[in-house]
């Protein structure tokens, strides 16, 4: 959906691990996955919340790497914090054990979402003289 955060993953699992799997995985685990049984699980829906890989193609001239694309929902994060995005996206999923590499390569963002930040506390020129930069993006 236009609504959706994308993310786009350098992934090489494990070996054993079939691509289609570790895609899979990597989705689940960045968004509403566990590995432990949570008791509020039953009192929601987890479809509605629960990231989705959506395509995987092969790295060029990388034999066992491939690029997992996966879209998360803007209801899975808090509106207008980055902190919150980024843990939810990239926190603990480095770690996984079925990957033997992972790397964040390409993050978008919606117009939905990026709406939602309301931009430093004391105004964008402030910013702007504190830095001494100026007729370029921050």
């Amino acid at each position: 959906k236009d609504t959706d955060i994308l993310a786009a993953f350098r992934v090489t699992p494990q070996p054993g691990v079939p691509p289609e799997e570790a895609g899979a995985a990597v989705a689940a685990e960045s968004s509403t996955g566990t590995w432990t049984t949570v008791w509020t699980d039953g009192l929601t829906s987890l479809d509605r919340y629960k990231g989705r890989c959506y395509h995987i193609e092969p790295v060029a001239g990388e034999e066992s790497q491939f690029i997992a694309y996966v879209a998360y929902p803007l209801d899975l994060f808090e509106e207008g914090s980055v902190t919150n995005m980024f843990t939810s996206i990239v926190g603990n999923v480095f770690g996984f054990k079925a990957l033997r590499a992972l790397r964040l390569e390409d993050l978008r963002i919606p117009p939905a979402y990026s709406k939602t930040f309301q931009g430093p506390p004391h105004g964008i020129q402030v910013e702007r003289d504190k830095l001494n930069k100026y007729g370029r993006p921050l």
